[in-house]
C-alpha cells in the first residue's frame, strides 16, 4: 500500500495508485493523482469524472472501456462518446486512468 501525501493529509492508496476508500476522494485528491499522471485536469476531464461517478453510484462498478465509450455517447452524445476523445483525455487508458481520477476501483476487466 502506498499513501499520497495531501497537505497534513495521507490518503491509503493500493498497489495500482486507486484509492482504498473511495469516501476520501474529493476534487484536491483527484487533481493530486492527475498531478501524479503528470495530467492537468480540464473542464472536459471533470465531466468525464463526473459521469463515471454517476455511473459507479448506478451500477456499483467502475466501466471498461466499452461501456465507458458508449455510456458516454448516451449522456454526453457521440462527439464526447468515442474512443478517440477519450483516448486523449486519459492517455490511451481512458477506463482505467478515468476510474483512479474519479476514486473509483479498478474496472475488473482491465489489466
Amino acid at each position: 500500500m502506498t499513501v499520497l501525501h495531501l497537505g497534513d493529509q495521507n490518503i491509503a492508496l493500493d498497489k495500482d495508485g486507486y484509492l482504498v476508500d473511495r469516501e476520501v476522494w474529493s476534487p484536491q485528491i483527484a487533481e493530486a493523482l492527475a498531478a501524479q499522471e503528470e495530467l492537468v485536469l480540464s473542464d472536459e476531464h471533470w465531466e468525464i469524472l463526473q459521469l463515471l461517478r454517476t455511473f459507479y453510484s448506478e451500477f456499483q462498478l467502475s466501466p471498461a472501456t466499452r461501456p465507458l465509450i458508449k455510456y458516454t455517447a448516451l449522456k454526453l452524445g457521440p462527439e464526447k462518446g468515442n474512443s478517440l476523445h477519450l483516448n486523449r483525455l486519459f492517455k490511451g487508458t481512458p477506463a482505467k486512468l478515468a476510474a483512479k481520477l474519479a476514486g473509483l476501483p479498478k474496472p475488473t476487466n482491465c489489466l
